[in-house]
């Protein structure tokens, strides 16, 4: 019929009293309920419907769905006067303005990125790489981008960028992009880009692509500030890094963590202790978390100081923020702990990170050790050994090369022993071994670092393997390492070991590459032409661009090659300007009852230098007739054995060469005295012999 006809559903619904909690489906009445009748009215416009409400059992029964299916249409459905239109985009609430802007579900689902369903992504990442394969060149990536399979849109460009793993492919990609003009250049495109950049360090680069955007009006976010502060940090660009944070902050963007902590560590490495404290506790008041990474740059610098109650800030810091110390924060601590004076405290702060389920690597247990045997634990540091072994904990040559020093700082002949074989049943003995895990780490692709490289090339130097140095000098160097001041002065080292000139230039070669200056300075002071103004001016510009920890073994080394080639002068001139630029204090110590020479903190070339010297200096003082004390002390350190690196040994053989009245002391190793009338009657019987 063409006229609409008025429909009555009856829906009967029968509610138990009891357990109603449980779901209706489910509920197997006791008894019948009262039904309860609800009368729905809606219009049809077809006649068909009016069998639903037909008591006639005939009649086919239609199912709920298909009874409430008109409803959906009517009853159901608002007017175009109820009607609310629907938010394409409605307003997301930002909870954490110290974190970037979370996407917020909608009522309408987001679509999904085109290219995650597009047929043409295989062809896309097969041509992404081949640009990988490509040499680094623009030419020949000029040559092979025109072999791209399709038009670049808007998805496919950024696929293509983020598939791609060098940083000169990423910037020749980019800008090969924006030449086609195909679609605005967005935040992202600079971000994807900088990011590669910053693994190639290329901040000069990374910084014109910020300062396109600004003059391109293109929105700086909180990642585009973030790469350029950390690629700033990376290169030790600390002003320029800085810069770029104020910037930041002036535009109103809040740091998240990884910028936090990148700026902290800038601030820290500038020695700009306040301002650290500054910016922390503003970045906590504002609402930021700090991470372990935070609080091992924290640690770090307050361990530098050696400020024992910074380390404790930074503990107590921890402990009410709930953040939980990770490896490299337990490492940063007991490093600090070291260079702070607190064996008890490290101890503490070990068993605490043992107890919390860390296992200690190399570097952990390596700054323990170091600690106990400045404090002379002897019993602490044996026990830690013991402990190493039952747990299988990682040894590396640096662990065991701390053990040995420690056992022979502190008189332990028997464990060093020991230690001794069990470092000769290891990897780290056989040399043969270490090259060959050397090249198959390389072969994998696996990271060489600095560390590892100076421990191999000391490795090879002891053994005279020099051909094996020179490879693994080269490869690292290929690997993208570094030399720093400790691997050119293991280089050095190396130089004072060898015996042929045909090694010693190899070794050389190598250092050339490393430190030019160096190399420079060694060949000034083999020429006898060279008088002593230019050498100590020279001396010092090279000791001004070297590493504090790495000046006096520079100096002793410098001073083993000179007593090789018979330069004994010159390694007399290097002994008095390594004194006189603070490199070996406390050598001389002088008292009413005792004078002292200190020569542990020198290489077996520099104490015979020193002892020479000494006997020379106190043999004009006799002449003169001065005062003299009733004791004379020389030091060489205790532990005679092999293991003390031979230097009281040393030191001992050429007391013999000089005939000098000192003698081994009998209740303490390791040192040489002499009595007044000793030195009194030594300088008597040279100056007799002279004169004869």
């Amino acid at each position: 019929m063409a006229a609409s006809l008025s429909t009555a559903l009856d829906v009967h619904l029968s509610i138990p009293k009891s357990d109603t909690k449980r779901p209706i489906f489910l509920t197997k009445p006791t008894q019948r309920s009262h039904p309860i009748k609800i009368n729905i009215s809606c219009n049809s416009k077809s006649s068909e419907n009016v069998a639903a409400e037909s008591p006639n059992p005939e009649t086919k029964t239609l199912s709920l769905s298909e009874q409430l299916k008109p409803l959906s249409s009517t009853t159901l459905s608002p007017t175009k006067n109820d009607r609310t239109p629907l938010l394409s985009k409605p307003k997301s609430t930002w909870v954490n303005p110290t974190k970037p802007r979370r996407s917020v579900l909608s009522l309408q689902r987001q679509k999904r990125s085109t290219y995650s369903y597009n047929p043409r992504v295989r062809d896309l990442k097969l041509f992404a790489r081949k640009l990988n394969d490509c040499d680094n060149t623009e030419e020949a990536f000029l040559r092979a981008i025109t072999e791209i399979p399709h038009q670049p849109t808007r998805e496919n460009a950024l696929l293509i960028l983020n598939s791609l793993k060098f940083w000169q492919k990423s910037y020749f990609f980019f800008n090969w992009i924006k030449s086609q003009n195909l679609f605005p250049m967005e935040t992202i495109f600079y971000n994807v880009t900088m990011k590669s950049l910053r693994f190639g360090r290329q901040f000069q680069l990374i910084e014109q692509l910020a300062n396109e955007m600004v003059s391109n009006e293109i929105e700086l976010d909180n990642i585009t500030y973030s790469t350029i502060i950390t690629c700033a940090k990376r290169c030790n660009l600390f002003d320029e890094a800085i810069e770029w944070f104020e910037r930041m902050y002036k535009t109103g963007l809040m740091p998240d963590e990884v910028t936090y902590s990148a700026i902290l560590d800038v601030y820290a490495k500038s020695g700009k202790v306040e301002e650290v404290l500054s910016l922390y506790e503003r970045g906590v008041a504002s609402g930021w978390k700090p991470d372990p990474i935070a609080f091992s740059v924290l640690g770090k610098m307050f361990g530098e100081s050696g400020d024992y109650d910074g380390i404790r800030y930074v503990l107590q810091e921890m402990k009410s923020l709930g953040v939980q110390p990770n490896l490299v924060v337990y490492n940063t601590l007991l490093e600090a702990m070291g260079k702070a004076g607190k064996p008890g405290l490290a101890r503490s702060l070990f068993d605490e990170m043992v107890e919390s389920g860390l296992t200690p690597d190399e570097k952990t247990l390596t700054a323990l050790i170091k600690i106990y045997g400045k404090a002379r634990w002897a019993k602490d540091a044996l026990e830690l050994w013991e402990r190493m072994r039952e747990n299988k904990w990682p040894m590396d040559f640096i662990l065991y090369n701390t053990l040995l020093n420690m056992c022979a700082d502190i008189g332990l002949v028997e464990e060093a022993e020991r230690l001794f074989e069990d470092m000769k049943l290891s990897e780290y003995w056989n040399v043969d071994k270490a090259i060959e895990l050397f090249e198959e780490m390389s072969k994998l692709g696996d990271a060489v670092n600095v560390m590892g490289s100076t421990c191999l090339i000391q490795c090879m130097g002891k053994a005279r393997r020099i051909d094996d140095l020179v490879r693994v000098f080269g490869v690292s160097i290929d690997r993208g390492v570094k030399p720093d001041d400790r691997l050119c002065g293991c280089l050095l080292s190396v130089v004072s070991l060898c015996v042929t000139s045909e090694d010693v230039d190899k070794v050389i070669t190598c250092l050339q590459q490393a430190n030019p200056k160096l190399v420079a300075f060694l060949k000034l002071i083999e020429d006898n032409c060279t008088g002593f103004e230019n050498i100590k001016e020279e001396f010092r510009n090279v000791i001004k661009d070297t590493e504090v920890d790495a000046r006096r073994p520079f100096c002793n080394c410098l001073i083993d090659i000179c007593r090789n080639r018979n330069l004994n002068e010159r390694a007399h001139e290097l002994l008095y300007l390594g004194t006189l630029y603070g490199l070996y204090p406390g050598l001389h110590n002088k008292t009413l009852d005792e004078w002292s020479l200190d020569v542990r903190s020198l290489s077996v070339g520099a104490a015979q230098t020193a002892l020479e010297e000494w006997m020379w200096t106190l043999a004009k003082i006799v002449r003169r007739e001065e005062v003299l004390p009733q004791l004379f002390l020389a030091e060489t350190g205790t532990g005679t054995h092999k293991f003390s690196q031979g230097l009281a040994t040393a030191f001992a053989s050429h007391v013999n060469k000089l005939a000098a009245p000192f003698r081994q002391s009998e209740g303490k190793a390791g040192c040489f005295v002499a009595t007044r009338e000793d030195l009194v009657s030594w300088v008597q019987a040279r100056r007799s012999s002279i004169t004869a």
